[in-house]
């Protein structure tokens, strides 16, 4: 049965003298009872714990933060313990709590701490991406040494889902990209009465540049995060696991078929991109420039030399295994858990169009210095 604390207040000292049980079932009643008890200017606490028969871990915590908050306050705060299980008891919440105390002050890090783990941790990443290249390499290698052991039916599977369920959506961006770019060129061209240059402009910036982009985008946003999604899944239920154990090579039948399939279907999806959106630029210069198809084409003839074409097909395959093996690395690195699939699936898309820019920029400066 509950018993009210007695409370005793003499000068600048108090002294609450507890009785019954403190508990976890008694410390919301004594709380409420002690709850004036701070409010007071003093100088000195006593908790005398004479006459209480039972003290547990709960009871001690919260005399443990009362002290505290006395100690912050500096003021004297004195416990008297009616044994020694009971001091004990307080003496193993002290100690927990000091542990905890320095624990939080390691884990606080200052801003070189941070730096450094993050670069390290970003270091331990590339490690990691360096490991599974290699062994794609040496998978490769093994793969292509007999016919045997080409999956071609893997292989037309992952074309069929990957590239060509991919043609939809590739050809309306590519379309409405290139409406966009000749919608906003047109009305400059206008203003100097430069209107068939629209026809030189369309056809550098979007075989060069926009159709390989846009075409490596929009894959990394739906087959690259798909690998990721489902190697993911297929690690997480274990299937992985599985097949090794039953003598099946992950690489050989996940792996590369997927970046096989990819690497052959980016330069087609390229070239359907390039069509689309000159289709979309040849609308836009007849409605707005009076060019007419036939004097766009005849145009574009002349003045677009079939290598600004190639060197958009070219970037294809850098682009297809760069995206392909992003979302295949971040499937294989999802542990045990589903959130983690949904984070290496974001990974892997912002991952895959980062490479792809950084390998366009890179083939944008050899191909300006060697003058193609």
């Amino acid at each position: 049965m509950y018993k009210k604390p007695l409370i005793t207040l003499h000068q600048k000292s108090l002294t609450v003298k507890f009785y019954g049980e403190l508990t976890l079932y008694t410390i919301e009643k004594i709380d409420k009872d002690l709850a004036n008890m701070q409010k007071k200017s003093l100088q000195e606490f006593l908790f005398d714990l004479s006459e209480l028969r039972f003290l547990d871990t709960a009871g001690a915590l919260y005399l443990y933060n009362l002290q505290q908050n006395f100690v912050k306050k500096k003021l004297t705060c004195h416990i008297d313990f009616a044994d020694k299980r009971q001091k004990e008891t307080f003496e193993l919440i002290e100690k927990k709590m000091f542990e905890s105390e320095e624990l939080k002050q390691k884990k606080e890090k200052n801003f070189l701490q941070k730096v450094g783990k993050l670069f390290y941790s970003y270091y331990i990443g590339f490690l990691s991406f360096l490991q599974f290249f290699g062994e794609l390499f040496a998978s490769n290698l093994h793969y292509m040494t007999s016919l045997k052991n080409i999956r071609f039916k893997e292989i037309a599977y992952e074309i069929n889902e990957s590239a060509i369920r991919a043609l939809g959506i590739i050809a309306l961006t590519s379309f409405l990209i290139g409406l966009v770019v000749a919608y906003q060129s047109a009305y400059q061209l206008k203003l100097y009465g430069a209107n068939i240059f629209i026809v030189d402009m369309l056809g550098l910036s979007i075989f060069r540049e926009l159709a390989p982009l846009i075409t490596a985008i929009v894959i990394a946003g739906r087959s690259g995060s798909a690998y990721a999604a489902q190697i993911g899944a297929m690690k997480i239920t274990q299937e992985l696991d599985a097949m090794k154990t039953m003598g099946f090579e992950p690489f050989a039948f996940l792996v590369l078929p997927r970046i096989i399939a990819l690497v052959i279907t980016m330069p087609l999806l390229i070239f359907v991109a390039d069509m689309m959106a000159m289709l979309g630029g040849m609308i836009v210069a007849n409605i707005n420039l009076n060019i007419t198809p036939a004097l766009f084409l005849d145009r574009f003839n002349e003045v677009i030399a079939a290598k600004h074409f190639f060197v958009g097909i070219v970037k294809g395959p850098f682009f297809a295994f760069l995206i392909a093996s992003i979302g295949i690395y971040r499937g294989l690195m999802v542990k045990d858990d589903t959130q983690s699939i949904g984070f290496n699936t974001t990974k892997s898309v912002v991952e895959s169009i980062f490479a792809v820019i950084v390998c366009d920029a890179v083939f944008s400066i050899a191909f300006t210095n060697l003058g193609i």
